[in-house]
């Protein structure tokens, strides 16, 4: 079976040289020394508007820190953002409409990364060769491309990056591990995993419009293909696009998909299928599916992704989750908690039943952002819960069923290729001039 190991080091070979500097940033030395804990750290978030801020939050909860610059491309979030940052934390921090900037001040220690996907790996790869640890949210990348090169870049400037998938640092879920490495459920041989949202569901077809004011859109589409500003494609709903996201697959799909492998103790599988398309609300503006059900094929047993946009209900009453089915019984798990409820065979129980245990102590975000300041004081990315290398992997998986699902194949990978020039052909995003895929 392919090992987490051989399936990262078989993906970075896709990968060329060098990464591509900001010509402000070029011919300096960017590799920063350890950071002191009886330092204060200078932390900047570029995209303000809403998890990226939440992330910020967290992280200002802890001492040692310090806000020093924010970034957007609205200025009405951003100036708005800077006020209440004011207000929070007593200091008022320089803002900028270009993440270059940002890169460019010596007082930046973290970069918060909260844009658009299709933002990513330009301003994470740029900001390690500029010497800054980053927090970018999940997913870690837009396409697998780019996660091979998040991956290598934190690896050459050496800087210690986690991804935003705060479950990895909550209890709850190492708790399931435990259990389902008991053995207690028996032979697992299917994992059921749901999302089903009502948000970004009903979008109507909105005409193009002019900008609106303060907001620099060519920047916000960076190396998206061109074109005219249309509210539809715009704040909340562009993950429902292919040029900026990947739908509910990536959105919640890295976080659930995440701990179906974790729970299996497996990385690559051997087959990818899928099915659905926009079936639920054929007629609104979103490019993504809102129904989708992609089967991940393993040695012994499959992962079923199920996702339907446009409800709030789901499997067991919940509105996401997963099912780790087994031959005794099925563990249930979402973020408030889980429960084993015991397989049935002509009325008698074939184990007993674990009532619902439900999540508590800190929230996983806050754990999360505590582990990260801790590697960053301590130089040690491989202690991170959610590493460049986690987060691109998990990226990389679920792009794996939109590519399926966008084919209509059934389809085999094996870390660099599909074997398949249509499947293949979504490996890479083509990056609008002046920009640049980075190479590492």
């Amino acid at each position: 079976m392919t090992t987490r190991r051989d399936f990262l080091r078989q993906s970075a070979a896709t990968l060329a040289a060098t990464i591509i500097v900001p010509r402000a940033l070029q011919g300096k030395s960017f590799i920063a020394p350890a950071v002191s804990a009886s330092d204060q750290l200078g932390v900047a978030l570029i995209g303000c508007k809403s998890m990226g801020w939440y992330d910020l939050e967290d992280i200002m909860r802890h001492t040692g820190v310090n806000c020093v610059a924010l970034c957007d491309i609205d200025r009405g979030i951003l100036e708005n953002r800077a006020a209440e940052a004011e207000q929070k934390w007593g200091k008022a921090p320089a803002i900028y409409g270009d993440y270059r900037r940002v890169l460019e001040r010596s007082d930046v220690d973290i970069v918060v990364i909260g844009t658009p996907d299709h933002w990513h790996c330009k301003i994470m790869t740029d900001a390690c060769a500029a010497g800054k640890d980053v927090y970018v949210e999940k997913p870690a990348a837009n396409s697998i491309a780019e996660c091979d090169a998040m991956v290598a870049a934190a690896k050459r400037y050496g800087r210690i990056v986690q991804v935003g998938q705060q479950q990895r640092s909550a209890e709850l879920w190492h708790e399931m591990k435990r259990y389902i490495d008991s053995g207690h459920l028996g032979r697992i041989a299917r994992v059921n995993v749901w999302a089903n949202f009502a948000y970004a569901a009903i979008l109507p077809p909105a005409a193009d419009g002019p900008v609106p004011e303060g907001v620099d859109f060519d920047m916000w589409l960076g190396p998206a293909p061109e074109r005219t500003f249309n509210a539809s494609r715009f704040h909340g709903a562009w993950r429902m696009f292919w040029d900026y996201g990947g739908g509910l697959l990536t959105d919640w799909g890295v976080h659930l998909l995440d701990y179906a492998l974790f729970g299996m103790n497996v990385t690559a599988p051997k087959s990818i299928m899928a099915s659905g398309g926009k079936f639920g609300y054929p007629d609104d503006a979103c490019e993504t599916p809102d129904l989708l059900q992609t089967i991940y094929t393993f040695d012994d047993f499959t992962v079923m992704w199920d996702h339907a946009i446009g409800i709030d209900d789901g499997a067991y009453g919940r509105t996401h989750g997963l099912g780790f089915v087994g031959e005794k019984g099925t563990l249930v798990i979402d973020r408030g908690g889980w429960e084993v409820i015991p397989e049935k065979v002509n009325g008698k129980q074939r184990m007993e039943a674990v009532p619902l245990k439900k999540a508590y102590g800190a929230g996983g975000l806050e754990l999360h952002v505590k582990n990260h300041l801790e590697c960053i004081k301590a130089r040690t990315p491989e202690k991170c819960h959610a590493s460049i290398q986690i987060g691109a992997h998990i990226a990389k998986f679920s792009h794996l069923g939109n590519i399926a699902y966008r084919t209509g194949k059934k389809l085999t990978w094996d870390g660099v290729t599909f074997h398949d020039a249509e499947a293949d052909a979504y490996l890479c995003k083509e990056y609008r001039n002046p920009w640049k895929l980075p190479k590492v």
